[in-house]
């Protein structure tokens, strides 16, 4: 017996120093809290997303903002500038080769997207650097730095702003965007106001999951919430537990399991989606099953007398 298990089968006090040793840790102390706050940020995001249906424009700007990382690398700027910059850039590319052609939305976020990503990888390899691609596509929120910190926090405050400012009016254009234009709603302002706030989002959640990661912790907690609730302030709460429960938990467990943290959170999330997905009161599958069922033994059949027949 090797490994987690031998030390729980030490003795209750081994098991318990084994338990709390993470938070013993500075580094693991910083990585947690970071890791639950990127987690609020996405959660709040996530459900206009997934009302939005933006996952695949979620994707796009996550990838469209390597080669914005790779310049302020090299430029000696905060990477939060050049990847907010490369990503809103990508979402204007995206509007603008949409109105100009007759491609549809998703074959224009393809091509613009694998487009900035692959320029980002040429730049990555040709620019003189110390920057580890992997921690790029991947994250490395265990070993956050003090200004990476810093610019996290400064996205993921302006986020949360922007979102609570305009609260009513970006989920009016999410529901219904041309109910919201019959107002008076500048839906122009809307869309680029959710895309900024998509690329600010990527960059806060950019060194805890990385690019590859990143689209999960905005699509999986508001899908998560959506089959659970009905209403959207019900959808925000369920929402922001399961992301930030999964985000800290998961950076916990990547500490003793010593795997990927982006892979442990992502993994977390999922599971609750699936658990949301079978168990839902509502709309799960077990309940959509029970209803379907009970509904062959109710509905009356044409043959069948009725109580006024």
């Amino acid at each position: 017996m090797s490994g987690p298990s031998a030390v729980l089968a030490a003795s209750p006090a081994a098991a318990w120093d084994w338990l709390i040793e993470p938070f013993q840790l500075g580094f693991m102390i910083r990585a947690l809290w970071v890791s639950a706050f990127v987690g609020l940020v996405c959660a709040v995001l996530s459900c206009y997303v997934t009302l939005k249906g933006w996952s695949l424009m979620g994707d796009a700007v996550s990838h469209a903002v390597v080669p914005g990382v790779v310049v302020a690398y090299a430029l000696g700027l905060p990477f939060a500038v050049g990847a907010f910059i490369f990503g809103f850039g990508a979402t204007v590319a995206i509007g603008y080769v949409k109105s100009k052609t007759r491609l549809k939305e998703d074959a224009v976020i393809g091509v613009i997207f694998t487009g900035f990503f692959a320029f980002g990888l040429v730049l990555a390899t040709k620019i003189p650097s110390n920057i580890d691609l992997f921690h790029i596509l991947f994250g490395n929120v265990l070993g956050i730095s003090h200004q990476d910190i810093m610019q996290t926090l400064i996205a993921g405050i302006a986020t949360l702003a922007i979102i609570l400012l305009r609260r009513k009016d970006l989920l009016l254009f999410c529901f219904d965007p041309n109910h919201a234009k019959a107002i008076g709603l500048n839906t122009q302002l809307m869309y680029y106001t959710l895309l900024s706030v998509l690329a600010l989002t990527i960059v806060t959640a950019l060194q805890t999951a990385g690019i590859v990661l990143v689209v999960a912790m905005l699509v999986t907690p508001g899908a998560t919430a959506y089959l659970l609730s009905d209403r959207f302030d019900n959808m925000l709460m369920i929402s922001v537990a399961t992301s930030v429960l999964s985000c800290f938990f998961g950076t916990y467990l990547s500490y003793h399991l010593d795997a990927s943290t982006g892979g442990c959170i992502v993994v977390l999330m999922t599971l609750f989606f699936v658990a949301a997905m079978v168990f839902a009161p509502k709309h799960g599958i077990f309940s959509q099953h029970f209803q379907s069922t009970e509904n062959q033994f109710t509905r009356p059949t044409e043959n069948q007398p009725t109580e006024n027949q």
